[in-house]
């Protein structure tokens, strides 16, 4: 690997910054009521240190000395896109923030849980161990994971804001015992050697400008026998730089997703090797034939939405609903409610969304015809067995997992929806007839049950 300058840590520089620009508001709920309390000097500066890289650079005059600089400051880059999006990712997906599969029927936030419980489950996550996430955003798959497992998790992060807000909604859900958090550039962590029994990375080490620099951290930090389990963002090979569409693409994700060097999948798995693991599987997970596609709610295809809570997410993600949302925040800016450059963010959230359904759906892009070219949810899975080798060595191996189903397709489903029109049940009738189904069709069941109460006594579905 040829070597990657760190950028250098200044963590006190970073508080500072992180109380000007944000003051009070991680105290706040999430989404608007916290974009009132921001600094509007401090917010610009952000959006200049941020835009910088994307301004006046499209990928029709991106030189690979753009790029390069982008990587130089992956970590200033990341910080303040995270400064800027985090309310805007609280308001318009929820404190996830990643993709995930959907079954037939499954709610939006459900689905979220689900896809955070199977990497748990394939890791062998449980009760006493000490794990660490690495780039944990807010803390809400830490949180799952946490009840799903019982694991003790670290929540390591670069972003004082979004640990704050960490912090607070574990201290909420009582679970401070349970969790913690630490400021830190993943590229050069503070822990000592050995010392995790797992690391799992959610749609985060996407933001390292080497891959094989943060899987080596991370291979650095598991204990021996220790396992890694992460959902990354690549592009498959059919990527292709030469091809101006491609590259349009490609550039509007980085920039919309605070990416600031983007790889293809050989590339991740090379570095995997590098690093020191043994892999054991690896899976496009966008290749699943799922009843409704990873995608679906970025394209904001309102006849998927499983339920009136999910319509009223998947509504924001519509053209009318960031049109909605565009204006809405103009009109916020202009009256000094919300600083400056809210609305940009906003919108630069919008380009990677419709670069990425751009990527699944050719016929909006005539140069796109043809399979995918770049795929967010492939999934690598690699460990280090008890009789592994010294860390010096790269001969460590890996406990191979075998990949399949959490549970088995289910024909049969119940239907609320009646020749004359829609019929409205009790959550807890709904919730047993559900449960009744699921258990007859497979006697090892959990449920979640996690958003279901806000529907306010009456479960909707067409």
């Amino acid at each position: 690997m040829a070597p990657i300058a760190l950028e250098n840590e200044d963590h006190t520089r970073d508080a500072a910054f992180n109380k000007v620009l944000h003051g009070k508001s991680a105290e706040e709920k999430a989404g608007f009521r916290a974009m009132l309390k921001k600094d509007p000097a401090a917010q610009k500066a952000a959006i200049e240190e941020y835009f910088k890289h994307w301004d006046n650079k499209d990928a029709g005059v991106e030189t690979a000395e753009v790029r390069e600089a982008r990587k130089t400051e992956y970590a200033t880059l990341t910080r303040h896109y995270y400064n800027l999006a985090t309310d805007l990712y609280e308001y318009g997906w929820c404190a996830s923030f990643h993709f995930c599969r959907f079954a037939y029927g499954e709610g939006f936030h459900q689905a979220i849980a689900r896809h955070e419980h199977y990497l748990a489950h394939m890791m062998g996550l449980r009760d006493g161990m000490k794990v660490l996430d690495v780039g944990c955003g807010v803390g809400g798959p830490a949180r799952e994971i946490a009840k799903f497992s019982g694991a003790n998790i670290v929540g390591l992060n670069n972003n004082d804001y979004q640990i704050e807000r960490a912090e607070r909604y574990a201290v909420k859900e009582h679970m401070a015992s349970q969790l913690s958090f630490t400021k830190g550039d993943f590229m050069q962590m503070s822990f000592p050697p050995n010392v995790f029994d797992a690391v799992y990375a959610i749609e985060a080490t996407v933001h390292a400008p080497s891959l094989e620099g943060v899987y080596s951290e991370i291979f650095r930090v598991l204990k021996p026998g220790g396992v890694f389990g992460v959902y990354e963002w690549l592009m498959t090979d059919k990527y292709d730089n030469g091809n101006p569409r491609h590259r349009e693409i490609r550039l509007g994700i980085e920039q919309g997703d605070g990416i600031s060097n983007m790889v293809k999948i050989d590339e991740a798995l090379e570095a995997m090797k590098k690093a020191g693991f043994v892999l054991e599987h690896h899976e496009d997970l966008a290749d699943r034939e799922d009843a409704r596609p990873w995608y679906y709610p970025l394209d904001g295809d309102l006849r998927m939405a499983s339920s009136l809570g999910d319509v009223v997410t998947i509504a924001r993600m519509t053209r009318l609903g960031r049109l909605a949302v565009h204006n809405f925040l103009g009109v916020l800016e202009r009256t000094g409610l919300i600083p400056q450059g809210t609305r940009k963010t906003a919108d630069s959230l919008g380009v990677a969304a419709d670069s990425l359904t751009s990527l699944i759906l050719p016929l909006r892009s005539i140069d796109m015809v043809g399979p995918r070219v770049l795929r967010p949810a492939a999934r690598l899975l690699s460990s280090t067995p008890p009789t592994a080798a010294p860390r010096s060595s790269l001969a460590c191996s890996r406990p191979a997992f075998t990949h399949r189903s959490l549970v088995p397709s289910i024909s049969c489903r119940r239907g609320y929806a009646t020749p004359t029109g829609v019929k409205e049940v009790a959550v807890r009738d709904a919730l047993n007839e559900a449960l009744a189904e699921e258990l007859e069709a497979n006697n090892k069941v959990f449920v979640l049950g996690e958003e279901v109460a806000q529907y306010n006594g009456a479960y909707v579905q067409i």
